[in-house]
């Protein structure tokens, strides 16, 4: 299939695909020099290799990609060539647009159902500084997508778009097949823990928290009790009362604003729970901590 370069505003293929960025299919014969230069992404640059050797820098570390390599950088996170070098190879990319300042990675033009898009994102987020994956299944998606894009055959928006959402179905799940086998159950939990916090407005389900980490729930609730000698959500809850302790402290944050964002449905409820596992009130806790200071 041919090469071509297709960017947003310049080619009348992505007319129709306004969160389609950049997507390009390009094969280089000669070194390019200062034609890589480091930059901060402001939106998800995937990048599949075909042929060659790449050597690029994502997030200050080294990463050498070879055919069937693929590599995601999120937005915020730089990336570039080593000495500014695109190396001799072949490779696909896609530059995609996000949402809501980067949180929301696919946006409305995804087929995906909002439950599922939350998990996608989330494990996308949670695994954001792996970079590179072992991903084959992405060529024939990347070449179909071109084809697709290219062609404009009847149902071509709707084509391209499911095959977008394949794309990053793909990704999440090697994201969870890479963790798995490594076995390592505590990393894994701590990225987890990572994502609670991140969001902790949210109402998590033991179903999302074990999708994160590519568990059944039963599994996840059985391992999860093993390591942490609580439940999934009572230990979700003792992460939410640890956040909430220290926002006490800061005497000019409203108490219902603390039960709203660290997810308790009210101050009541906040409150019941705070003094079920502390002793305290959250009004007395906060004043027996200035008392203190």
């Amino acid at each position: 299939m041919n090469q071509l370069i297709l960017q947003q505003g310049l080619s009348k293929e992505l007319a129709h695909f306004p969160h389609i960025l950049e997507f390009a299919h390009k094969k280089n014969n000669t070194i390019q020099l200062n034609s890589f230069s480091s930059n901060v992404a402001d939106c998800i640059c995937l990048y599949y290799i075909l042929e060659g050797k790449f050597t690029w820098i994502i997030d200050s570390q080294e990463h050498t990609l070879y055919p069937g390599d693929f590599a995601m950088v999120l937005p915020g996170q730089c990336i570039g060539g080593q000495s500014s070098i695109m190396n001799i190879g072949a490779l696909f990319w896609i530059k995609i647009s996000t949402e809501d300042n980067g949180r929301l990675l696919l946006g409305k033009w995804s087929g995906l159902t909002k439950k599922e898009k939350v998990s996608v994102n989330q494990i996308l987020l949670i695994n954001k500084e792996q970079h590179v994956l072992k991903l084959k299944e992405a060529h024939a998606l990347m070449h179909s997508l071109q084809a697709e894009l290219q062609n404009e055959e009847v149902g071509f928006y709707t084509r391209a778009n499911q095959l977008l959402d394949e794309l990053f179905v793909l990704i999440s799940r090697q994201f969870i097949r890479q963790n798995n086998s490594r076995r390592d159950f505590p990393q894994t939990f701590l990225k987890l823990e990572h994502a609670l916090r991140q969001d902790l407005a949210h109402q998590w389900t033991v179903e999302e928290m074990a999708t994160l980490i590519g568990m059944g729930t039963t599994a996840f609730t059985e391992k999860a009790k093993n390591y942490s000698g609580f439940s999934p959500l009572n230990y979700l809850i003792n992460i939410r009362i640890a956040e909430a302790t220290k926002l006490l402290k800061r005497n000019e944050v409203n108490i219902t604003d603390i039960a709203l964002n660290t997810g308790f449905y009210s101050s009541q409820h906040f409150s019941t729970t705070f003094k079920k596992l502390t002793g305290y009130t959250p009004t007395e806790f906060r004043k027996n901590k200035t008392t203190d200071q």
